[in-house]
């Protein structure tokens, strides 16, 4: 399998949180070479962590940033947001929201510098009117 598809696949699972089951339909293989795709591409991520992820360091005291005095000592701004989406009619009560809109819910994380150093997405709609 080529690595291009090897990184669909693990994009796909990880960003749709889906079983082998349904990947294995999707790109036409087993469960078994779904499992070791997966695997591979999350042993390379972990491996080049130093690369793809930015290490966040706080806000310090002198910051010459006028917005970021108020939060002094802290690495950086978390925010969620609704997107709206389309989904199987089966599934639409878990991402209605209260407001009656079908929606998944994003969180965000990023650093002063406007970085993201983590995001969430796929929440149902729902899971925060609770």
């Amino acid at each position: 399998m080529l690595v291009d598809e090897q990184v669909a696949m693990f994009l796909h699972i990880i960003s749709h949180h889906l079983k082998n089951q349904v990947i294995k339909h999707h790109f036409n293989g087993s469960r078994e070479t779904v499992s070791r795709s997966f695997r591979n591409v999350l042993n390379a991520v972990i491996r080049l962590q130093d690369v793809l992820f930015k290490k966040v360091e706080p806000i310090t005291a002198n910051s010459t940033e006028p917005m970021w005095k108020c939060f002094e000592n802290y690495l950086g701004a978390l925010y969620g947001t609704y997107t709206k989406i389309w989904v199987p009619t089966v599934d639409k009560p878990r991402y209605r929201m209260r407001k009656g809109d079908i929606a998944t819910n994003m969180l965000g994380v990023c650093t002063p510098d406007m970085y993201f150093v983590y995001v969430l997405p796929g929440w149902e709609g729902s899971v925060v009117d609770g």
